[in-house]
């Protein structure tokens, strides 16, 4: 199947499975803005005018006579019975082709019987109707009178193959019964804006074969589609993603046009949030993550107006934080392309992306807004001892590192960032960095004594990688 273009339609078959049941084929029409899925079903079709004719009296009570055969007896059934509340007539629902009631051209399904011979039924159940029909003798008078809303729905609940088939005495001559073909008829649409997909169970790490779900914003899914081979689920998985994403950037430049330069957004996309790295038995739940000015947001429920960045409960600036992709012996479990963003507060959230590709378009955007975030920030200053003396060591994206003493009120040193070298720190608050000297193959240590050792180190790295971008535009441009 050829891959469609986000302005085509792409239309193909799954399979909608329960995992309990074998399931059902279901054909999937894949427009830029919905995923439509249809089943097959019975649908009225409009009768053929030509067909009408001249209308029968279908109201006139009729006095039928029937032969009954050694084989096959009267050849009918019947359904309904005074048992049945609100009251159902005995009504012929079937009519054996070739046999005794056939055989009169005078009886047809949905007929309500009034009479057995001269005993009026109607207010049989329907074991004394079969006991009436049965004691009734070889010659059966029935007096009948047609029933058509119960013979639109015995027909329909019969064999297509012989629905309205008048040489089997399905209708009266003249009465059209509405007739039913199969159809792909829509049951379920899902809008692709702000939906995700997911090819792993719900809630878990374990990755589903030939299979995915898409889930809307509302909550409704597609529920699990499963195709043939990996080649037409790849396919699939392809044509719907980039439809969501090319939906997700329009969107993202219609807020940005209404932003600050200072505020524009660089990414906005679903992920999954493992519930406790320390845990492993908790489960996994879908985050949408933005990456915003300088912050990093993440929402139970996608941004619809403006005041729900502000509601946001969980913010970082990501220039306190520490981005890293996962390898794949540092993974917690089966869930695969994993990264985790690490917080000055030691929170650790750790995500995974559906793809590789989602992984890496994310790991840029973070850097990109980085780089823009420190940039505009310029310099930042944590309160630290050295040699025992309140001082102030300030990361400056212009100027690299400087110790500021506060008691001589001047700078005890500065170093650029492209002499670091390297750096140590005991877990706690002492941190040692490593600069090459101006004598050649020289290193000079310096020791400062930090209470927010994590959020140093970790604004250490985010300068430094703003650096690196800003020295080497190629940086950010290969990400």
């Amino acid at each position: 199947m050829t891959m469609a273009s986000p302005n085509e339609a792409k239309v193909g078959f799954a399979t909608l499975s329960d995992g309990k049941t074998q399931g059902e084929i279901i054909q999937l029409q894949l427009t830029p803005e919905v995923l439509i899925l249809l089943r097959e079903e019975y649908v009225q079709r409009e009768p053929d005018p030509e067909e009408n004719g001249n209308e029968c009296e279908i109201d006139k009570v009729r006095t039928v006579e029937i032969r009954r055969e050694k084989v096959g007896g009267l050849g009918l059934s019947v359904k309904g019975g005074s048992e049945h509340k609100p009251l159902v007539p005995a009504l012929i629902s079937k009519i054996v082709p070739g046999q005794a009631a056939s055989k009169t051209k005078q009886l047809y399904v949905g007929d309500a019987i009034m009479k057995v011979n001269d005993i009026n039924i109607e207010t049989f159940t329907h074991d004394q109707v079969m006991e009436a029909l049965k004691t009734a003798g070889d010659i059966v008078t029935l007096t009948v009178k047609y029933f058509k809303p119960a013979a639109v729905f015995l027909n329909k609940s019969s064999d297509p193959s012989i629905f309205n088939d008048n040489d089997r005495n399905l209708s009266p001559p003249g009465v059209v019964l509405p007739k039913f073909e199969r159809q792909w008829v829509v049951y379920s649409s899902i809008p692709l804006l702000y939906a995700y997909l997911t090819r792993y169970v719900g809630q878990t790490d374990q990755l589903r074969i030939n299979s995915f779900e898409l889930v809307g914003i509302d909550g409704n899914t597609s529920g699990v589609l499963q195709f043939d081979d990996s080649h037409s689920l790849a396919e699939w998985v392809a044509a719907i993603t980039n439809n969501i994403l090319c939906l997700l950037n329009q969107m993202i430049k219609m807020m940005n046009q209404l932003l600050l330069p200072d505020e524009q957004i660089q990414y906005m996309g679903w992920t999954q949030e493992r519930g406790s790295p320390a845990h492993c038995s908790q489960g996994w739940k879908p985050k949408f993550v933005a990456l915003k000015g300088p912050d990093i947001y993440m929402f139970d429920v996608p941004p619809m107006q403006s005041r729900d960045w502000m509601r946001c409960d969980t913010v970082f600036q990501v220039y306190e934080c520490m981005f890293k992709v996962l390898q794949d012996s540092e993974l917690l479990d089966d869930k695969q392309h994993c990264c985790s963003v690490q917080t000055g507060s030691k929170e650790t959230i750790y995500i995974s992306l559906e793809s590789r590709s989602d992984l890496l378009q994310l790991e840029k955007a973070w850097y990109r807004t980085n780089h823009s975030a420190v940039t505009k920030l310029k310099a930042k200053t944590f309160g630290c001892m050295h040699h025992g003396r309140l001082s102030g060591l300030t990361l400056d994206i212009d100027v690299g590192f400087s110790l500021y003493d506060s008691e001589t009120k001047s700078y005890l040193w500065t170093y650029k960032f492209s002499r670091l070298k390297g750096s140590s720190d005991d877990g706690k608050q002492t941190l040692k960095l490593h600069f090459s000297s101006d004598k050649e193959g020289q290193i000079e240590t310096r020791k400062v004594e930090c209470s927010s050792l994590q959020l140093l180190l970790y604004c250490i790295h985010s300068f430094l990688s703003a650096k690196l971008a800003s020295v080497d535009p190629s940086f950010l441009a290969n990400m």
